[in-house]
């Protein structure tokens, strides 16, 4: 298999952002907007999230599709930007169908970047989940993602705040034609895993000398509030509780990619979008078991590649709020 890449691989799959970085803002809005009739599901695993609608993409729940998913800073307050996305969708003819009307399927999932444009009450709201989703659906198919400090990336930081996170992309075929492609928000505590260095603790310590240096909390500094958001999207053929599946086995990426992942202070949370374009194998038992555990372990693949990316991707910011450096730069 091999490495290609953005998320927009997958056929159908697009990407909006809308941000504002300045007037006290760094922040905004990211829209996966998937082709109708996409099935999803999500695994919140981050022991602090800010999430909307995360229940409706139970399997057992009444609803099988997803009819957009925002990432969104300003973290709970962030998240009335689902709001913009879901008077798009209606606008639009997108929603499960309910007498009278559609009522979309819109869940969603924030970032903590409150404050750090020096104004802690500039934070996404309605407005901006619109436009960032009407931004989406003017893309062409298989557009480029625009990454590091966009949408929901750009007031992201890693590093228990000393460097700039941001938005990540990848994506992968398989040797059965089905792409599996995913998009980052990166703002952890930790940073990028490296076995040639000492893992970061949660208690901030440091890489080897030669590499950039985190600082150690304090017992009486405020405790760190961050999260990774992720959404994989395949063309592949699953179902609610397939869907399911991948988005757990996809939080290995966040493992592999970041040190630590998955504390108390992180919310991350993996979003899983499956567009039902390409049917898997699944003539046997078995065979079906191949070809799910071969897509799945591609998801996790993706997400680490898609974390790394958002981390490269992006720069340096200086706001009235102090200064987040480049990763590595």
């Amino acid at each position: 298999m091999g490495a290609t890449g953005a998320i927009t691989d997958v056929a159908g799959i697009r990407i909006g952002h809308v941000q504002k970085s300045d007037g006290g803002w760094l922040s905004g809005v990211t829209v996966i907007l998937p082709p109708p009739g996409t099935a999803g599901s999500v695994d919140v695993r981050g022991g602090g999230p800010a999430t909307h609608e995360t229940d409706s993409l139970d399997p057992t729940t009444l609803s099988q599709t997803v009819d957009a998913v925002v990432l969104t800073g300003g973290s709970a307050f962030g998240l009335a930007a689902a709001g913009g996305a879901m008077r798009w969708c209606e606008e639009n003819g997108r929603g499960f169908p309910v007498p009278g009307g559609l009522v979309p399927i819109v869940p969603a999932a924030a970032i903590f970047d409150l404050g750090r444009g020096g104004d802690f009450s500039a934070r996404p709201g309605e407005a901006m989940g619109y436009a960032a989703t009407a931004a989406a659906a003017e893309q062409p198919e298989g557009h480029d993602v625009e990454r590091g400090n966009v949408g929901a990336g750009t007031g992201a930081a890693i590093g228990r705040g000393a460097y700039k996170g941001g938005v990540g992309t990848a994506s992968i075929t398989l040797e059965n034609g089905v792409t599996v492609g995913a998009i980052a928000v990166v703002n952890a505590l930790g940073l990028p895993f490296d076995t040639s260095r000492q893992r970061v603790s949660a208690v901030g310590a440091e890489p080897a000398p030669e590499g950039p240096r985190v600082p150690v909390a304090a017992p009486t500094d405020p405790p760190p509030l961050n999260t990774t958001l992720v959404v994989v999207a395949t063309d592949a053929v699953l179902d609610t509780a397939d869907c399911k599946r991948t988005a757990s086995a996809a939080h290995a990426g966040l493992a592999r990619a970041l040190a630590p992942s998955h504390t108390l202070a992180d919310g991350d949370t993996v979003f899983a979008l499956a567009t039902g374009a390409v049917a898997l194998d699944r003539s046997t038992p078995a065979a079906r078991q191949v070809s799910l555990i071969t897509l799945q372990s591609a998801a996790a693949d993706v997400v680490r590649l898609a974390i790394l990316d958002g981390i490269s991707r992006a720069e340096a910011v200086t706001t009235a709020a102090g200064t987040l450096g480049a990763y590595g730069r």
